[in-house]
């Protein structure tokens, strides 16, 4: 239970008096601090249109007049509104932190690169390699062509991502099996991005040159 600073009732942990108003500066996890679910599958339009309004009820601005100890509680609660917003409104972000919420950790049990992947790697960073070497049209073509490619492929990851997500919502189901399901899903998903990068990179640097 916590107390209200202001009107003094004594109330579950929430972002925001359930009585007076006023932000009660509580510890909450990412959903809690949104009102939400503690759901994977989030409308990115309905979480905004939260966000905003809950800001304007506990923005600092409001209580900038009022005792120390209901403006710490309005500096606290926006913090934490804000890191739950900016936490769920991205699909890698949000399945990093139900990760952390269920005590994992991507690292852990996944520090093999896929083989798949390090093929991938391979591929990339020797057309990487003979385009910086030759910088001709062919080359050039050809790593514009697997930048499609990789784009593609991580569209194809994206969509194993959101399907993960809906089975975890529809729980109950086999949690273990899940697990390995999304740290496999966000592990290609970071290499994919970093291969992203350098692909864009070096386009960048070429056509800078």
């Amino acid at each position: 239970m916590i107390q209200c600073p202001s009107c003094g009732l004594r109330q579950e942990p929430r972002l925001i008096c359930d009585k007076c108003g006023t932000p009660l500066g509580a510890e909450l996890d990412c959903f809690a601090a949104l009102g939400l679910p503690r759901k994977l599958t989030i409308d990115s339009s309905a979480l905004e249109r939260v966000y905003h309004d809950l800001s304007r009820r506990i923005h600092p601005d409001r209580f900038a007049q009022g005792p120390v100890r209901i403006r710490d509680a309005s500096l606290r609660s926006t913090a934490l509104l804000t890191r739950g917003y900016r936490t769920l409104r991205d699909p890698i972000s949000r399945g990093l932190y139900w990760l952390e919420f269920h005590g994992e950790k991507l690292a852990e049990n996944n520090k093999a690169v896929p083989p798949e992947i390090a093929e991938l790697v391979f591929e990339v960073q020797d057309q990487l390699a003979s385009l910086r070497d030759s910088g001709d049209s062919e080359s050039l073509d050809q790593v514009r062509d697997r930048r499609a490619e990789l784009e593609l492929a991580m569209t194809t990851l994206h969509e194993h991502l959101a399907a993960n997500f809906a089975r975890w919502d529809a729980g109950p189901g086999d949690a273990a099996a899940l697990t390995v399901e999304l740290k496999s899903v966000l592990s290609r998903i970071a290499y994919l991005r970093t291969l992203i990068r350098d692909v864009d990179r070096e386009l960048e640097n070429l056509k800078a040159a």
